[in-house]
């Protein structure tokens, strides 16, 4: 299948205005012959028949024709850019749909500025390819037809030698087509590239002023600007031969036209106007062969952006509902991990044969040094990975056998990096569910402790966030993650080192809110701070993706394993930030 075929799904809704658009030009294309016929012929009635009556009769109905293609002409205009934004608006929205169906591995290995590129770049390249340029075409072929029929008409021979250089135009235009679309598919990719070391820059700004990096990214920043420009003027060389090479081409038709046609008017086998409208009939032949060198380019880098693009649409998602998968009913919160194996990558597993179960309303913590593999099972169980080999499941229900909306609208997440928009702090809030009112809003605030300190800013609930938050403090970031956690009111809750990097102030108001979100759920806590899940009702002691401890916090601490050496170092630790900072504040 051709890949610009892959693109007509877009295009069938707009078949019909699309038509009409191109009804439309090639009646612009048709008005224009007519004006150039009827120039001819008003050079006779001046220069041969000398009729002031009919010149001036002959002018108005050419004036008439000149305002009616005007008209043509704009509304023409304005319904092909119509079409074209209309057209892309769509396929954008489906392709950024389809991003969003995407499982998280995809988004794991790719860089985020190379996403955004080929959403906006890539799809402004396709864009006047497939909307304006069949349009357009439309007129150029109405022209190039009608001009040849006119031309044959009026004169055989001299028609004939125009005809003659069409090979010459084809063999360059193939000559210069392969290469011009390698180049463009090559600034495309560095075009992305470009935008993801943007990205990068911008949104870790912080970390590069921190370390003292501006330098550094200023010149990769300059190194690729570079290596797109290069790319891009190595392509305007091939465009600069190529394009003025096609004019040459049709100017040396014009030449031969006009040498052989004035033979003809010396010779009187041929009137003055008649000449004078071949010569412009051969003139305006130049605007299609002229935009058909261009299309040609077009179509070449149009190919390699609808490369990048369909690449990513013909991309599925490995996490998908099953065809027969049920809606998941009010969860009671039974969780079962049996014999779970997973691995990110074949060659290193993550977890091997994991087995566990939380009974409804329980907290069960997970611990182990990095790289245990506790976020992984917080991935598995909110479903945003599939296990390798066994299964996990919620009230006896195999997670892969019901849909992914009815789970995730029953579990909520506490990220460890709180991840806010740059909306209100009410519009925030109410992510966790779009229907909660104004009081819903603030109830779940007062419960995640982030009240005071929202009323306290100058807008209040109505204050816009910069990106993520950075305006706020990690406390209170991680305060409204939990108020829009009580807002969608799950069953399943699973916390993922939500106070690892907080002061202790802020870990006690963010704690006493998480202590009424615990409440009546059942709650999955993959904590750093060991302080912190003394209270729950069973800890896992997981290392190197094996459960190696399971119990209380008092019974670990008895066994003198894993979990007594790791809350021995953490106790440790903790006591020496605290430690410092009392010393800060004395």
């Amino acid at each position: 299948m051709s890949i610009f075929s892959r693109f007509f799904p877009f295009l069938r809704p707009y078949v019909s205005q699309m038509v009409g658009a191109g009804l439309m030009v090639m009646g612009v294309a048709a008005l224009n012959l007519s004006l150039i016929l009827l120039a001819g012929k008003l050079w006779d009635i001046v220069t041969v028949q000398r009729d002031v009556d009919l010149m001036t009769q002959t002018i108005v109905i050419f004036l008439g024709i000149a305002v009616a293609q005007s008209g043509l002409a704009m509304g023409q205009s304005y319904v092909t850019t119509r079409l074209s934004q209309h057209i892309m608006a769509d396929f954008r929205t489906s392709l950024f749909e389809h991003l969003q169906q995407l499982s998280l591995n995809f988004f794991a290995k790719r860089r985020t500025g190379e996403i955004i590129s080929r959403l906006m770049n890539d799809v402004g390249v396709i864009q006047t390819l497939v909307t304006e340029t069949p349009i357009d075409s439309a007129k150029h072929v109405v022209t190039f037809i009608g001009g040849i029929a006119f031309l044959l008409y009026m004169n055989w021979t001299l028609c004939l030698l125009i005809l003659l250089l069409l090979p010459a135009l084809v063999l360059v235009a193939r000559l210069f087509g392969k290469r011009l679309k390698a180049l463009s598919t090559n600034i495309q990719d560095q075009t992305a590239a470009l935008t993801t070391l943007i990205e990068e820059v911008i949104s870790g700004i912080r970390v590069v002023k921190s370390f003292v990096q501006t330098s550094r990214e200023h010149s990769r920043f300059g190194v690729a600007l570079q290596t797109l420009v290069g790319m891009t003027l190595r392509r305007a060389a091939i465009l600069s031969v190529f394009i003025p090479t096609i004019t040459l081409l049709t100017f040396i038709m014009a030449g031969t036209v006009m040498w052989y046609g004035g033979k003809q008017v010396i010779d009187a086998s041929m009137t003055p106007g008649d000449l004078f409208a071949f010569v412009l009939f051969a003139g305006i032949l130049i605007g299609p062969f002229g935009s058909a060198a261009r299309l040609f380019s077009q179509i070449k880098e149009a190919q390699g952006a609808m490369q990048r693009v369909f690449e990513l649409l013909d991309t599925k998602p490995e996490v998908t509902d099953h065809p027969q998968a049920v809606v998941l009913p009010t969860v009671q919160g039974h969780v079962k991990f049996s014999g779970v194996s997973f691995a990110y990558d074949p060659r290193q597993p993550v977890l091997s044969d994991l087995s566990f179960e939380i009974q409804p309303g329980e907290l069960v913590a997970l611990v182990g040094p990095t790289g245990a593999g506790k976020s992984t099972i917080a991935n598995l169980l909110h479903r945003f990975y599939d296990p390798t080999d066994g299964n996990i499941s919620v009230d006896g229900l195999d997670l892969r056998e019901v849909t992914l909306d009815s789970l995730y609208r029953q579990i909520a997440l506490v990220p460890q990096e709180t991840i806010l928009f740059g909306d209100t702090i009410f519009e925030n809030i109410r992510y966790g569910r779009e229907t909660a009112s104004e009081a819903d809003v603030i109830q779940a605030s007062q419960a995640a402790n982030a009240h005071d300190f929202i009323t306290g800013l100058p807008d209040g609930y109505h204050t816009i966030l910069g990106e993520k938050g950075v305006n706020l403090s990690g406390g209170q970031r991680q305060r409204l993650a939990i108020a829009r956690a009580i807002i969608k009111d799950p069953r399943l809750l699973i916390l993922d080192e939500a106070t690892s990097a907080l002061d202790s102030e802020s870990e006690l108001l963010v704690q006493q809110a998480l202590s009424r979100l615990f409440t009546g759920r059942t709650t999955l806590v993959i904590a750093h701070r060991l302080t912190t899940i003394q209270e729950a009702n069973k800890i896992l002691v997981l290392n190197k993706g094996v459960i190696v401890e399971s119990g209380t916090h008092a019974s670990l601490l008895q066994q003198e394993g894993l979990y007594r050496h790791l809350y021995t170092l953490r106790m440790a630790e903790e006591l020496d930030g605290t430690i410092k900072e009392q010393d800060k504040d004395a």
